[in-house]
């Protein structure tokens, strides 16, 4: 058989345990705030951004990691390793699905590359997927095929607590911003095709919130959706109490509660929250 690497980046959002246990190969994103470069997971925690955050949000960015990077991963893996599998965060958001494409060629290693066409929970699911498919002895074509499938069975949905930091990032205009704060409008965002997207326009916090637990019902009931996280960027107990919530309803689901890849909590602010599935 085979010996397989997994590669990705670091919106995967796996835990630190998972990582170390399966050997997963994860290439860190850069988050500055403040004027100060760190690199996710490695100099900083994703609780320990959103901390920042909250203090320093405006002009907060993201970048990828270098080219040079990802070269430097597949030299050194292609000596351990007869192939690999990376998937990687939305090629519609982020270089990173491109780059590792570009290195493997150049490092002459052979690796399937999967644009996952979203991020953070439904990108590390399909690895932990992948991982389990790898543990039941599924051949390395077999694995990458249904893998494959993946992209095109996620959900996520965000509601940013307030479209100030959309503002600063440059996803939404002063002018559409002022305007919403004015109507108390909630924008409800998803992912479509890999780009992120203006899913629902919503009057109050409560409305907002009332829409993706309906829309939480929806995947249950046409998807046979059986896991969902509840995502949070630095609200931990909202998420918590969301989880509480939606057990009440739907007895015989399994809701996580995860911290928001700080890729994605940048550009949509602190407070936010989001929901998200891979359909089975």
């Amino acid at each position: 058989m085979k010996k397989i690497a997994w590669i990705t980046d670091s919106t995967c959002g796996l835990s630190q345990e998972f990582i170390k246990q399966h050997n997963i190969h994860v290439l860190p994103m850069i988050v500055n705030i403040n004027n100060i470069s760190y690199k996710e997971d490695v100099d900083i925690t994703k609780e320990e951004v959103y901390d920042l955050l909250k203090l320093h949000g405006e002009g907060a960015k993201t970048s990828q990691p270098s080219f040079g990077e990802f070269v430097t991963l597949y030299e050194k893996l292609k000596r351990e390793y007869d192939c690999g599998i990376a998937i990687h965060a939305s090629s519609a958001l982020t270089g990173t699905y491109q780059s590792s494409i570009s290195a493997s060629e150049m490092a002459e290693f052979p690796v399937e590359v999967i644009d996952s066409k979203i991020g953070s929970y439904a990108l590390g699911k399909m690895i932990t997927n992948g991982v389990e498919l790898q543990g039941q002895g599924r051949s390395y074509d077999e694995m990458v095929g249904i893998l494959r499938t993946y992209p095109y069975q996620t959900e996520m949905y965000l509601l940013p607590e307030s479209l100030e930091q959309l503002k600063k990032s440059g996803r939404v205009s002063t002018t559409q911003a002022a305007f919403a704060n004015l109507l108390s409008i909630n924008l409800l965002l998803t992912f479509e095709d890999g780009k992120v997207i203006v899913h629902e326009k919503i009057r109050s916090k409560k409305r907002a919130t009332r829409k993706i637990f309906q829309i939480v019902e929806r995947a249950i009931l046409e998807h046979k959706v059986k896991e969902i996280c509840i995502l949070h960027a630095g609200v931990k107990e909202k998420a918590e109490s969301w989880k509480k919530e939606l057990e009440k309803i739907h007895q015989s689901i399994q809701f996580k509660v995860q911290t928001l890849v700080p890729v994605a909590g940048v550009h949509t602010g602190f407070g936010t929250m989001s929901v998200s599935w891979l359909k089975p």
